[in-house]
């Protein structure tokens, strides 16, 4: 029997060529304890040229939760999000990603903690899962605090907290409404800038240990250095949007990329450039080290792995914080012109 007290909740989850995982993504999201008339789950499709298609049409047949498709024509995440949202009716939007798995009782447990007022937004800690050795190194890499520099929804699994952001959050509609549609113009860190917008406007963002999810890692060492490429280069963006956002770890990873180039320039002509160069090298070196075996712990096969990853997630952020100030070197005075228009 319909329950109209409970608070119809649209889950939206912005995809694209995600055959390999698409399934058992909705399939976690079929399994929620929340009643299924009180839901409804909207796909925004980035065009995909694989089988996703195919896979969420062949589950939509047979589930007693409405399944929606609606196309992403710009292929991003944020359109995809606007898309979705645009199409859906719930009292509660929950983003939820295809390349995830959520828990049984998220669904009921974000509306819980919605429907008590203690937050407009909630999320909770993910558990970061690969497939094959590699994948697995790449997971503990991204869950550890020297691989991502204390981002709490990777890190803190244990306690409740107020905090940035979140992964896979569930909103309000009245925050949702207030805040307004995502960036589009924002190809990565989209969550970021929106979540700030939200906490602007006095809304808060909970993490809770009781939401929980698992992420399925990228599986290989090219696919995690264009992804974190991105985020450091997408961050400037948000840097110009909102310098507020921004905390001191995500500036780490430019200040050490930015060193080296600097001091390789300098080593070309001078030896204490070179003396420099070794000893940041150096100490870089040694700290990757320790994280790598401290992390591995007793899977000894994992420290090789662990290197390269910490190695990569560091530098292609920072690199890409590099040449994301290149390519938005004349966007600051758009921040200028804000700040002037709102003083």
């Amino acid at each position: 029997m319909e329950d109209n007290s409970l608070p119809f909740v649209s889950i939206v989850l912005p995809i694209r060529n995600e055959g390999a995982f698409i399934e058992r993504g909705l399939a976690s999201v079929l399994r929620q304890t929340y009643p299924k008339d009180r839901m409804e789950i909207i796909v925004a499709d980035g065009m995909s040229t694989d089988d996703s298609r195919k896979k969420i049409l062949g589950l939509a047949a047979n589930s007693e939760v409405p399944i929606s498709i609606v196309d992403n024509v710009k292929k991003i995440a944020p359109t995809g999000l606007n898309r979705a949202i645009e199409r859906a009716i719930g009292d509660v939007i929950i983003r939820v990603d295809g390349h995830c798995e959520i828990e049984p009782d998220y669904v009921a447990n974000c509306v819980d903690i919605l429907r008590s007022g203690r937050a407009e937004g909630v999320g909770g800690p993910i558990e970061t899962v690969g497939e094959t050795p590699r994948a697995v190194a790449i997971s503990m890499a991204m869950s550890s605090n020297f691989g991502v520099g204390g981002s709490a929804f990777r890190t803190v699994k244990d306690r409740e907290m107020f905090t940035d952001t979140v992964a896979f959050p569930g909103y309000t509609r009245k925050i949702i409404d207030r805040a307004g549609a995502f960036n589009e113009e924002l190809v990565r860190n989209q969550d970021d800038e929106y979540n700030f917008r939200i906490r602007k406007l006095g809304g808060r963002i909970l993490l809770s240990p009781m939401i929980r999810s698992r992420y399925y890692s990228r599986s290989t060492f090219s696919s995690l250095w264009k992804q974190y490429f991105q985020y450091g280069y997408w961050k400037v963006r948000v840097l110009q949007m909102h310098p507020k956002q921004m905390s001191l770890r995500q500036f780490v990873p430019f200040v050490f990329v930015s060193s080296v180039i600097l001091l390789a320039a300098i080593a070309l002509f001078s030896d204490i450039g070179r003396v420099l160069l070794a000893a940041v090298v150096g100490m870089y070196f040694l700290a990757n080290v320790a994280a790598s075996i401290y992390v591995a712990g007793s899977r000894v096969w994992a420290v090789p792995y662990l290197l390269l990853s910490f190695a990569i997630l560091h530098t292609s952020y920072g690199l890409g914080s590099v040449f994301g100030l290149i390519a938005f070197r004349n966007r600051w005075s758009e921040w200028s012109n804000r700040t002037v228009a709102t003083e």
